[in-house]
């Protein structure tokens, strides 16, 4: 762990498989369900901060899978490296030297690389502690 709170891989690494589908008792959420939560959000900040043509995506029904299970034996696996490789695409974006973190996009509504990649952290944060807390919850049933 470093610093105060865990790491995307730390909160999902060796995540028990017959956890993944469940909701803890009075949790809206499955951790299959936050999982892809966080990917599709995460995948759709990024592409709004890069993306000139950008189109807004449908709330809720748009950010959250239509399962609360995986829906298959690889999907969260398949999900853990897509946020990653978002994660990566992100970091470079806010580390690239050309762009400035103050400009507004052009193409938003007032938006700055700054505050998507807070928001991107801040969203993580949340989401992140639910599934702790749900795995946690789990676990000591």
């Amino acid at each position: 762990m470093t610093g105060a709170h865990l790491t995307f891989d730390e909160a999902v690494a060796s995540f028990p498989v017959e956890l993944r589908g469940r909701k803890p008792a009075g949790a809206p959420h499955t951790p299959w369900q936050l999982l892809e939560h966080l990917r599709i959000a995460q995948w759709d900040i990024l592409d709004f901060c890069r993306n000139p043509e950008y189109k807004e995506m449908k709330w809720p029904d748009d950010y959250w899978p239509p399962t609360e299970t995986p829906p298959d034996d690889g999907a969260w696996d398949r999900s853990v490296q897509q946020f990653r490789n978002d994660a990566q695409e992100m970091e470079a974006l806010i580390s690239d030297e050309s762009l400035d973190l103050f400009e507004r996009l052009p193409h938003g509504s007032g938006q700055t690389l700054l505050r998507e990649a807070l928001l991107v952290a801040d969203h993580n944060s949340y989401h992140l502690g639910q599934m702790v807390y749900a795995r946690k919850t789990m676990e000591a049933a």
